[in-house]
């Protein structure tokens, strides 16, 4: 008697064991399908762009100039540069310092499609985003503190066209363009600043390597 009460308990516990493992390979699964999805939307939107770019190609970027001071920043310096205390883009300020270049012209660095014109308030203010699309790759220039906005979601752009003025965010900082270059696009606004700098470029090392 004492043999067979083993003998089913070791079957409980066996059959048990074996329950558990399709309950473990669905959540793996799951897991897998939540991934599938997130790539499935990341394609999505590079595919609506291609499709985009391709149905615009005279807007496909012929190289990048600097966002102030067309072409080459000429009488700006880079106050804080990428990854200066973890900063996530550069600084453009007036040689003059101060606010002396409070709305100043702020051009696009390239050709490309405005995905986004948004007051996000706080320390960002008003931000221009714009997508190019360079070499068959695709990227993303982010302006922040603009003053006055000289454009509009939704239409393409020539590089060296004036986009905004560079302002100071009602006073929270002083007058400076905050730029960003991303080779990938539509992330969310971001924090500025992070020593993680996966999905952004040094901006001028990447607009002086493609220069035109």
């Amino acid at each position: 008697m004492k043999v067979f009460l083993v003998c089913m308990f070791l079957s409980f516990i066996t059959s048990s064991c074996v329950k558990q493992k399709p309950t473990n390979e669905t959540v793996v699964h799951s897991d897998s399908t939540e991934m599938s999805v997130d790539s499935a939307m990341i394609s999505e939107v590079k595919a609506n762009y291609i499709k985009l770019f391709n149905e615009h190609l005279n807007y496909s970027s012929d190289g990048f100039d600097f966002p102030v001071g067309k072409p080459n920043a000429d009488g700006y310096y880079n106050a804080q540069k990428f990854q200066e205390n973890n900063h996530l883009g550069d600084d453009w300020n007036g040689v003059k310092g101060g606010n002396s270049d409070l709305g100043d012209p702020i051009y696009s660095v390239s050709n490309g499609y405005i995905s986004e014109v948004k007051d996000y308030e706080g320390g960002w203010g008003n931000v221009i985003r714009i997508i190019h699309q360079h070499q068959g790759k695709y990227y993303e220039s982010l302006y922040a503190h603009c003053d006055t906005i000289m454009v509009q979601q939704g239409t393409f752009i020539k590089k060296g066209t004036q986009i905004a003025t560079i302002g100071n965010c009602n006073g929270y900082y002083l007058a400076h363009l905050h730029l960003e270059i991303r080779d990938e696009i539509n992330l969310d606004i971001g924090p500025g600043y992070s020593s993680n700098t996966n999905g952004y470029l040094d901006p001028t090392d990447f607009i002086n390597k493609n220069r035109n």
